[in-house]
């Protein structure tokens, strides 16, 4: 796995083969972990360079790009390592089958209280050797926040599932690491609503559109004001590209007049040596004095551009475990009026 930085953030660019050992290599590391699903929009918030965020991102153990927008921007500044681009929902099926294949223990954050219930039944049927170790609703009032770290705490999960109902989403676990011992922390803000049946996920040929904003739109119209953070990120694109440009061609001239000058000393030098050559001459007895020859070689520098060309690595499709638990959800919305 490699990062590398888009606009100063950073970005993983890990390998659907090299996925598995990852996580479980995160697992294995003591403290406090967390894995970043990065959208677009989570990407501009940390080009902004808020501090909170910006330290969050950088602090991940895994940054995975979600958004087509971000590999865009990797292709259009046109550099050698590019990105996975990861379904969310993929990827969270694929580490709840690393828990369960390994026997590890999971906790299960957000969400009203039905969406929780039916979230751990089928989780619990999915997955029967994974081994859910805590449940907290979302939603919960300030003064309840020392009882979720407190029971986090104290369950030690190998790793904590957070969704809906959390305010400040990846910045929650991160704000609190310090009072945690040892677990990795997933914000995937549908995942329960998903799990339970009581949302639809976007289809796979949408998100390989990366289209599903649009569907992001249809659910919340006032996303729709989300062009102009787009617009700003388009536009620092184009000033990045500009600017390099324009560093390199600021060094080639520097280049160029390193030369000149130096050309200009030369024969400066030669100008010297034959006005010193013609008063020997006139010095001597009549008798023709020795010529000596200086020969100056002037070096033109020159710079040779080299092509770096960019490899685009396709994604392969990969089989994941799948139960038909959370093949066909179904939308219930009295959950959302409901009261913990």
């Amino acid at each position: 796995m490699k990062r590398i930085e888009l606009l100063g953030v950073p970005v993983d660019v890990c390998r659907p083969e090299e996925l598995e050992s990852e996580f479980m290599r995160i697992l294995e590391k003591p403290g406090f972990k967390q894995v970043v699903f990065l959208s677009i929009w989570d990407f501009i918030k940390a080009m902004n360079k808020k501090k909170d965020f910006c330290k969050c991102i950088e602090g991940a153990d895994l940054i995975l790009p979600i958004s087509k927008s971000i590999l865009s921007g990797v292709k259009f500044l046109k550099m050698a390592d590019l990105p996975i681009r990861y379904n969310p929902f993929d990827i969270t099926i694929q580490f709840l089958s690393l828990i369960d294949q390994h026997y590890r223990t999971l906790f299960l954050l957000g969400g009203r209280k039905r969406t929780l219930q039916k979230a751990e039944s089928n989780v619990h049927e999915t997955f029967p050797n994974a081994r859910i170790v805590g449940r907290y609703v979302g939603y919960f009032p300030k003064e309840s926040e020392a009882d979720v770290v407190t029971a986090i705490h104290k369950a030690s999960p190998s790793l904590v599932v957070v969704s809906e109902g959390i305010k400040e989403k990846n910045l929650w676990a991160f704000q609190r690491k310090e009072r945690f011992s040892s677990s990795v922390f997933l914000f995937y803000n549908d995942c329960l609503g998903i799990f339970s049946k009581r949302i639809k996920r976007v289809s796979e040929k949408t998100f390989e559109r990366g289209n599903e904003i649009w569907h992001e739109i249809f659910h919340n119209p006032f996303k729709l004001f989300y062009v102009f953070p787009f617009i700003y990120y388009i536009i620092s694109l184009l000033w990045c590209r500009l600017f390099n440009k324009k560093s390199k061609d600021v060094k080639e001239t520097q280049e160029d007049s390193t030369s000149e000058s130096s050309m200009s000393t030369d024969s400066q030098i030669e100008a010297d040596d034959g006005a010193s050559s013609n008063l020997d001459e006139q010095s001597g007895d009549g008798k023709p004095a020795g010529s000596e020859t200086v020969d100056s070689n002037v070096g033109n520098g020159e710079s040779e551009g080299e092509d770096i060309g960019s490899v685009v690595h396709e994604p392969k499709k990969e089989q994941r475990k799948s139960s038909k638990t959370f093949q066909t959800p179904k939308i219930d919305d009295t959950d959302d009026f409901e009261l913990v």
